[in-house]
């Protein structure tokens, strides 16, 4: 057993330190620019089904459409829309850890942040808490248990 463990960990101190071993990848990189502005971003739910803000990121790679989310009803309606909500103030967070001085996507990232705890209080009071730590489970009874749960129905 011990003979196995040294080996894999010989395996990861031997390997060569060339950057890419095998050669150019087409990995993705970091190619946010300070000078985005929050006019060349997509819309929060555009975002949301690309998995980031940036046009300029979006590696559509076999996929030549993103999946729209259909809702079946109010409620998941307005989870997709909390969703969408907090995917963009987060993919704007991440920008903002590059870019702190970027006073308009400052400015759009507390717009997304609030609209979305307008979204997920408008949720909270119409289906139940989504959170552990969310104003709805902090009354009496206890209601974090109670179901339905977010991801049922």
């Amino acid at each position: 057993m011990d003979n196995k463990i040294m080996n894999f960990q010989n395996y990861f101190t031997n390997q060569p330190t060339t950057p890419n071993p095998v050669g150019n990848m087409n990995f993705n990189k970091c190619l946010y620019t300070p000078q985005e502005k929050p006019s060349d971003l997509y819309e929060a739910y555009q975002g949301f089904i690309r998995g980031n803000m940036s046009p300029g990121l979006y590696n559509q790679y076999k996929i030549s459409k993103p999946l729209d989310v259909e809702p079946l009803n109010e409620r998941e309606q307005l989870l997709i829309y909390v969703d969408a909500l907090t995917f963009a103030a987060h993919d704007l967070n991440l920008y903002l850890d590059n870019f702190p001085n970027d006073k308009a996507m400052i400015e759009l990232y507390n717009q997304y942040r609030i609209e979305a705890d307008r979204a997920i209080t408008q949720y909270e009071n119409n289906f139940g808490p989504l959170t552990v730590n969310s104003e709805a489970t902090n009354r009496y009874p206890w209601s974090w248990n109670e179901s339905p749960w977010p991801w049922e129905m």
